[in-house]
């Protein structure tokens, strides 16, 4: 059976697949809007590079120097075992399901306008029926608009609730390095560059430090 000409106005433009029908004509379920691949891996750019960078700006004198002091830690491990970490996930995955689901409610109100629409084409004329079309249109579009601006919400979220968390995390390790005598440390987080890390492990003193 042909897909209804409203609804084909409603699925051809716009709101990136929220509404879908499969061929026996059931629905897909809309993508969450926030269950994209930055969202939840949660990396912690900014600490990482500047623990980098401590590495990089001493690696000339490394070998200058028998007395170098060199420890390392895996700071994203580190960061994940922050409970406030934890809650900061806790609270964007909420945020994320409440605009998933009133997004749902959009596209699910919207096809059944659609629908309705279709069903009295015959009755209407040329003219009401544009500008009903026009009408399902707009709306599509409204959501479209509305995902946009809860995705950019989301991303600000995100950033606004991992930087103390970071913060906090890199001036306990700068804390604990400098008490135990390190000048340099290392990110020993995989994928950052490190390929050997058999020496002191700070990960135990900034856990303490940080009381968790």
């Amino acid at each position: 059976m042909a897909e209804p000409k409203l609804l084909q106005a409603v699925t051809s433009t716009g709101t990136e697949n929220e509404i879908q029908q499969t061929g026996s004509g059931q629905q897909t379920e809309p993508t969450p809007i926030y269950k994209r691949k930055y969202y939840y891996t949660m990396k912690i750019k900014s600490f990482l590079f500047g623990l980098m960078a401590m590495a990089i700006m001493g690696a000339g004198t490394l070998t200058a120097s028998a007395q170098t002091k060199v420890a390392h830690i895996a700071s994203q491990e580190l960061i994940e075992a922050m409970p406030s970490y934890t809650q900061a996930k806790k609270d964007l995955k909420n945020l994320e399901d409440t605009y998933d689901a009133e997004i749902k409610g959009m596209v699910k109100e919207l096809q059944t306008l659609a629908e309705r629409y279709d069903r009295e084409a015959s009755s209407q004329s040329d003219e009401s029926n544009g500008a009903r079309i026009e009408e399902v249109q707009g709306r599509q579009q409204r959501i479209a608009e509305y995902r946009q601006k809860a995705l950019e919400d989301l991303r600000k979220k995100e950033i606004d609730a991992l930087k103390p968390i970071t913060e906090k995390a890199r001036e306990a390790v700068l804390r604990v390095a400098r008490a135990k005598g390190f000048d340099y440390v290392l990110d020993s987080t995989i994928g950052t560059g490190v390929i050997l890390a058999d020496g002191y492990d700070l990960m135990a003193d900034v856990k303490k430090d940080l009381g968790i």
